[in-house]
């Protein structure tokens, strides 16, 4: 290297150093780069919060607080409704089809490996402006976007898979406290096969009564035994308070914050909760929080699904217990526990950025990746574009920057990426992502939002459009499948139990609304540079309906 190309890089480096002060205490806060503050949940849906106003026996203080006191979007949509898309639309502001992440293993192995995710993330970008980043908790995107955090590490075995240091450390732990017991310990086991040797099986588990060796019957072939699976846990979970795996990933935030605390520059934290996705195991108190026989029940649970594409989707006729509404009322009771628990951490990391001077210049964002069927519908998990599944909460935190604000217009947590580099003022190409805060600050308002899916293909509904009045229409890339078209008006219909379109005999009333849902999909696929537009202007959502 020549000493030319040596000076550049000493004073590109000062360039980068010198503007940051300690962010430790306090100071003259306009000297100050904004901070982030990233707090991630799985699987809860948008109505998982008091402030919601959906279910009045819910406990989130912290959350209301930090709603109430900043922007609270009513109608924010994940980017898909399963957590590596979801998570890497997020982190790199770039749709589904654009990253090429549509499934969850593709995480680990995706076979167009070397053509996908080749932008940098957010957070990498950040690092790249003199950010000091970390990131704890669960990791479920491609693992080279991790590149540039720092106390963080992972280890791969040989399918790929690889397992981080938090997750590690946190078996570790397991495995400690099983030895304490007298149990006999693996060298390596999933968090929820530890968790089966502690918890009490409530009646909605496939365990309860049954024995270890239970499998289900597929609905259409009595020999077909269905495994048992995550989502399949209910019940007490027999841990002290202090190993539950969300107050483990609270303390490895903790100690982040003590760190940032120390450093000279800016910081980015994320913390990615494993709650509130199953195996849904709250210790207590949480799991004595709720009683399940004061749980609602769901409206459409006993949806009989005429007319829509899902009568057979999340094995749903093979799971008849997610469609008894006293079955679900434990699941319920349990799943809001876990919510509860997560609201009484955050308090504790809020109380932790106030301690160390940083509150006052730190944007704090918390959302989730996707929801929770939670009964409705009978069925249980996501994947599907029902309202439950698709849509998430999401706030803005910022003292003396974001004033409380409720914003009503439909947004996509895919435009997280843009909104976290214009309020960090960071510069950073716009990919796929745009800025929330003109909407924030009231300059600004959204028409629709669009969702996608295509974790199977074109084998079930890809595309989910809602309008800012209320109106839902899921439709699809692929030819000759006239049962995956829906149109919802959610207004009237809040629960998605009438199909406007379809076999409706009175769908042609509804063309003008297609047209002008379809034509904003359009939109969007034009802008984002789909390769399915042409496909999707051609479909003839509304062919001749026969009375």
């Amino acid at each position: 290297m020549n000493m030319t190309n040596q000076l550049l890089k000493i004073l590109l480096l000062i360039t980068l150093i010198k503007p940051y002060v300690s962010f430790g205490g306090d100071g003259d806060r306009k000297n100050k780069k904004t901070n982030l503050l990233f707090i991630i949940t799985d699987q809860q849906r948008f109505d998982a919060i008091g402030k919601a106003k959906v279910f009045p026996f819910l406990k989130t203080p912290t959350l209301d607080k930090l709603a109430n006191e900043g922007a609270y979007f009513t109608n924010a949509y994940t980017p898909c409704a399963v957590c590596a898309p979801a998570r890497t639309s997020i982190l790199t502001g770039q749709t589904v089809e654009n990253h090429g992440v549509r499934k969850n293993e593709y995480a680990y192995n995706n076979p167009n490996e070397g053509a996908y995710c080749e932008v940098p993330s957010f957070d990498q970008i950040l690092v790249q402006n003199g950010y000091y980043s970390e990131y704890l908790g669960k990791y479920h995107s491609p693992i080279h976007l991790s590149e540039g955090y720092s106390e963080f590490s992972y280890t791969k075995n040989k399918g790929n898979v690889y397992m981080t240091k938090n997750k590690r450390v946190y078996q570790e732990m397991m495995k400690d406290y099983k030895n304490s017991k007298g149990q006999k310990t693996t060298d390596y086991d999933l968090v929820d096969k530890y968790f089966k040797n502690f918890y009490t099986p409530d009646p909605i588990d496939m365990r309860y009564k049954k024995g270890e060796d239970y499998r289900r019957s597929h609905f259409s072939n009595e020999q077909r035994k269905l495994k048992l699976t995550q989502p399949d846990g209910h019940g007490l979970l027999h841990l002290p308070k202090d190993l539950s795996i969300s107050s483990y990933q609270t303390s490895t935030l903790q100690a982040a914050l003590k760190r940032a605390s120390k450093q000279e520059k800016p910081f980015s934290l994320t913390l990615a909760y494993f709650y509130v996705h199953a195996p849904m195991l709250p210790t207590e108190p949480w799991y004595s929080m709720y009683n399940p026989a004061d749980m609602p029940t769901p409206a459409s649970i006993h949806d009989e699904m005429n007319n829509v594409p899902y009568k057979n989707a999340n094995n749903r006729k093979s799971m008849p217990e997610y469609s008894d509404p006293e079955m679900v009322k434990y699941m319920a009771s349990n799943y809001f526990g876990l919510v509860s628990e997560i609201d009484y951490y955050l308090e504790k990391i809020m109380r932790d950025l106030k301690k160390y001077g940083m509150d006052k210049n730190t944007l704090v964002i918390f959302t989730s990746d996707h929801g929770e069927m939670l009964g409705a519908h009978g069925m249980r998990e996501k994947n599907v574009f029902y309202e439950e599944s698709a849509r998430v909460p999401l706030i803005f935190w910022y003292p003396g920057k974001i004033q409380p604000t409720q914003i009503e217009s439909p947004v996509s947590t895919l435009d997280l990426y843009a909104t976290i580099l214009d309020y960090l003022e960071v510069e950073g190409d716009q990919r796929n992502s745009t800025s929330l805060k003109p909407l924030v600050e009231g300059n600004a308002s959204r028409k629709y939002v669009v969702q996608e899916w295509d974790y199977h293909g074109p084998k079930q509904p890809n595309y989910m459009v809602v309008s800012d009045d209320g109106w839902k229409l899921i439709t699809t890339y692929a030819k000759g499948k006239p049962g995956f078209d829906v149109l919802f008006n959610l207004k009237e219909d809040p629960h998605e139990m009438n199909n406007l379109i379809g076999e409706n005999p009175e769908a042609m009333k509804y063309k003008n609304k297609v047209e002008e849902l379809k034509g904003y999909l359009v939109e969007w696929l034009t802008k984002n540079n789909s390769k399915r537009t042409e496909i999707i202007k051609e479909r003839n959502i509304l062919p001749e309906v026969k009375l």
